[in-house]
């Protein structure tokens, strides 16, 4: 079920075996199911789950929203703030939701759905979930970069004295770091959970280069074939100008045809049929997309120069090749933003308008191509034509942007107050921009002052030295002792969720691991017929039917379009607090 190869080359409809197998299983999924004669019942099936979880949700989301996290220590100590910020997790920003249980789909599979991820991945995941519990209470209580001044867990900027940072006071009228201003205010602090997220991140993030050299390193020089000086040497030896057509529209998408199928994808094998979507479709469009960011940067005042913008895309195209690998390989994708933000920090000190911009074009153009990849696969695994993907990939990023940017400034206009807030609601959070802006000032603004050496967060940037020697103890254990089969750990993921629980929901985690286990091992093991049948179906199911009610309940009675209509309050809804019925962290301090 699970597809760890992946192919790196010339074309992005070649570049399909990344992200996907997940899609391979429920393709795999469908097959079986196809060669029997119950197709109908089995529909049925999917289609029962798909609306029992449809009804199921409106109680989590509406009318008992206990159910996102029932702890029992809250009916023990429901006004201990130390139990809350280890026991608590059912709104944002709350705690760890340690032993919590969660009976939402919606936060169980925010993400990552547990029934597709491999056990080996779950279970490196799951080492890592037991770290960022120890760490994280050790940090605080030991008051490491004065921890106990700031909320437990937040993504903002703070004075020492708790209150919240004003970054404007900072801030020329170009959105510069004033140095006058600056010394007034004095430089702000970090939540410390939210220092272990960024110091983790970077682990992960240079984990990774190392991990996959170390272990894939054959699937990673396969990628950069075609930059072997004979293969460029070769190609600029048959180049001809009268063979280049500008009318890239014309151009017939003829493949070459493999004399030997036997190495290939099975279902790539099959989609060498339809004509390609050439390369000069995609570069047409990156092409315009260039000149159109290019536009963008110098009419906004971005701060952000031509150069920074090329070095930005230059980091993406890179990291596309060693995350999305990860990504392929064990379905846990990592973010890049905190390394392209301390790239940009030091590319662009004092602009955190530049560094915001930067990272919009190199993480999210990460983000993005892996997206692009793992829907051309599913194209593939459905045999639609790759000019046909391509056609729908574009019509659905255009739709796609307007349709975002109508409703995001409607949730703006409606939630502001609760988006600006540390914590949130269990629906509503601003945490995501929260990080990015304070990210900005920090590392845009500040980067010398904060995270240079023998700075107060030196070691945020340094552990990417870590990070890089991470894997090898155990590349070197499995080289001698294969059998304590220390292969069986990814340290990029280990290291990345050192910091996972630093924002959102987290009394949907036991839940989330307790249906990994179940669904990886037990119904792998015991009963494989039904889990290469039912299992990533059926998870697809949940998510659809998931996804759904909570866009519908989003904009009918939780305030996306305008006035939230709240269930009244009642024991399973605590309107006036956290869900589990903890009290309020800040009401008890």
């Amino acid at each position: 079920m699970c597809n760890t190869s992946w192919r790196l080359k010339g074309s992005p409809s070649k570049n399909m075996e990344i992200g996907l197998y997940p899609i391979r299983g429920i393709w795999i999924s469908l097959k079986s199911i196809i060669k029997t004669t119950a197709v109908l019942p089995f529909y049925i099936i999917v289609l029962r789950i798909f609306g029992e979880v449809f009804i199921w949700e409106i109680f989590p989301e509406w009318i008992f929203p206990l159910l996102t996290g029932f702890s029992i220590f809250c009916l023990a100590a429901p006004n201990n703030a130390a139990v809350s910020r280890v026991f608590g997790g059912s709104n944002g920003n709350e705690g760890l939701g340690l032993l919590s249980i969660g009976l939402d789909w919606q936060y169980i599979s925010i993400g990552i759905n547990p029934m597709v991820i491999p056990l080996k991945a779950q279970f490196s995941s799951f080492i890592g979930y037991i770290l960022c519990m120890v760490v994280f209470v050790g940090v605080f209580y030991n008051n490491i970069w004065k921890a106990q001044n700031f909320p437990f867990l937040s993504q903002l900027l703070f004075y020492e004295n708790g209150t919240v940072y004003n970054q404007t006071l900072i801030l020329d009228a170009n959105y510069q770091v004033d140095p006058t201003l600056l010394a007034e205010q004095g430089l702000p602090y970090y939540a410390s959970t939210w220092v272990i997220a960024l110091l983790s991140t970077n682990l992960g993030l240079a984990a990774t280069f190392t991990h996959l050299l170390l272990w894939n390193r054959d699937d990673l020089s396969g990628a950069w074939y075609w930059m072997k000086p004979s293969n460029i040497r070769k190609k600029w030896q048959n180049f001809r100008w009268q063979d280049v057509s500008f009318k890239f529209w014309q151009n017939d998408g003829a493949r070459e045809q493999p004399q030997n199928i036997e190495d290939l994808d099975p279902h790539y094998a099959e989609m060498l049929k339809y004509p390609d979507a050439p390369n000069s479709w995609y570069c047409a469009v990156f092409l315009a997309s260039f000149v159109v960011a290019l536009i963008v940067i110098y009419k906004s005042n971005s701060t952000l120069p031509w150069w920074g913008f090329i070095i930005a895309i230059a980091l993406a195209a890179l990291s596309i090749l060693f995350f999305g690998a990860l990504y392929a390989i064990t379905g846990i994708g990592l973010s890049i933003q905190t390394f392209v933000q301390m790239i940009a920090g030091y590319l662009h000190p004092g602009k955190p308008m530049a560094n915001m911009y930067f990272v919009l074009y190199s993480y999210n153009t990460v983000a993005q191509a892996t997206l692009l990849l793992r829907d051309l696969k599913i194209a593939q695994y459905a045999k639609l034509p790759p000019r046909a993907a391509f056609t729908a990939q574009i019509i659905g990023t255009l739709l796609g942007a307007i349709l975002n940017y109508f409703l995001m400034n409607s949730i703006i206009d409606n939630e502001w107050e609760i988006l600006l807030s540390v914590q949130g609601t269990n629906i509503w959070s601003g945490q995501q921009p929260q990080q990015y802006n304070s990210q900005a000032i920090a590392w845009g603004g500040l980067s010398h002052e904060l995270f240079s050496a023998g700075m107060r967060y030196q070691w945020v940037p340094l552990s990417y030295i870590v990070g890089l020697f991470a894997p090898v103890p155990f590349w070197v254990v499995h080289r001698y002792w294969p059998k304590l089969r220390t292969d069986y750990f990814y340290t990029p993921i280990i290291c990345a969720y050192i910091g996972w629980l630093c924002v959102g929901i987290n009394s949907s985690i036991l839940s989330y691991f307790a249906i990994a286990f179940v669904s990886q091992w037990w119904i792998r093991t015991r009963h494989p017929r039904w889990f290469q049948k039912y299992n990533y179906l059926v998870g697809a199911a949940l998510d659809g039917g998931t996804q759904v009610m909570v866009f519908i309940l989003s904009f009918a009675v939780q305030g996306a379009a305008g006035t939230s209509h709240l269930f009244p309050a009642w024991w399973g809804a605590n309107q006036g607090g956290n869900y589990d019925h903890y009290v309020l962290v800040e009401m008890l301090e």
